[in-house]
């Protein structure tokens, strides 16, 4: 009897050592997908381990509290920027916070995003909440500049948003913004049909011709009748749009109401921005995207009918 009791024991122990070591050593799931992890000044080893935990970057904060534990360590956690995936074990999370590999995040803002996607994008990464960035971002729509940005744990959402604002301010040089007046236009203007632009076509070639139907439009008083303004309106991921979304009442319904909406719908790219500059002259009045990206412009509505039956299938 006591020698069985001594081998279940043995087994147990085993058992758990395993346990443990699957535990420490295995990823949490194979989502490469690097996150911003903050540990504040004066964290200590159990609230940092349940935070582990509940950013789901660790199965259980007990392991990650044994191992820190074997280790020696428990104290030896510092504060800081980490860059964490769930696809590190606890192994690889904890040697990095114990060797102080803090560091900060790279983010990407992407072409053609408008405040709410770089809110849900700023959150995804545990950046900051999506109320503190709507706060910071209000009245930003249009001048957040698209690009690469470093950040650290020092950065607040409004200094995120005076960095986009003056990586904005640097592009639109002073040869660009006497352009502009030049034109008797304004900036917001030129940024507000830049957004425009931005979620309508892709290359800088259709941009600046497309620009130059949708100021023509405005200029003979015809609705410049973009799908994207509804989508800006519906939050539909897409550009197909119903007789009835065309009624809603928005001052961004460019369907409804002649002239730019109230402002600009997404923050657009550079190239956006010069083709709102710089619009190319043309017989055309109308135009469409394909699936495919192309796009088809047309001078007259029965043309652009056709160009839709054929297309737009």
């Amino acid at each position: 009897m006591l020698k069985k009791a001594i081998l279940i024991f043995i087994i147990a122990i085993l058992l758990l050592f395993l346990l443990a070591r699957f535990q420490i050593y295995a990823p949490f799931s194979e989502n490469s997908e690097e996150q911003i992890f903050r540990i504040e000044s004066g964290d200590g080893l159990s609230k940092i381990s349940a935070n582990l935990q509940d950013h789901g970057f660790i199965r259980d904060d007990v392991f990650f509290n044994i191992y820190v534990y074997l280790q020696g360590k428990e104290s030896a956690l510092k504060a800081g920027d980490y860059l964490l995936s769930k696809s590190m074990s606890i192994k690889e999370i904890a040697d990095k916070i114990i060797s102080g590999q803090a560091e900060g995040l790279q983010i990407t803002i992407i072409e053609g995003w408008d405040i709410k996607d770089i809110t849900e994008y700023l959150s995804g990464l545990n950046v900051c909440s999506e109320e503190e960035f709507i706060q910071a971002a209000e009245g930003s729509e249009g001048y957040l500049f698209p690009d690469t940005y470093r950040i650290t744990s020092a950065t607040l959402p409004s200094d995120l948003v005076k960095i986009m604002g003056a990586n904005f301010e640097k592009k639109l040089t002073s040869d660009l913004r006497a352009e502009i007046e030049e034109q008797g236009k304004t900036i917001f203007e030129i940024i507000t049909m830049a957004s425009i632009i931005e979620k309508e076509v892709i290359t800088l070639e259709d941009k600046k011709i497309v620009s130059g139907i949708l100021w023509k439009r405005i200029r003979i008083g015809m609705p410049l009748q973009s799908c994207a303004t509804i989508a800006y309106i519906t939050r539909k991921n897409s550009t197909k749009i119903s007789i009835e979304e065309t009624q809603i009442e928005s001052p961004y319904n460019t369907y409804k109401y002649t002239g730019l909406p109230v402002g600009p719908i997404c923050n657009p790219s550079f190239d956006s921005i010069i083709a709102a500059i710089y619009p190319e002259d043309s017989n055309y009045l109308y135009h469409l995207s394909t699936p495919e990206g192309e796009t088809i412009f047309s001078r007259t509505f029965e043309e652009h009918n056709i160009a839709k039956a054929k297309y737009l299938k």
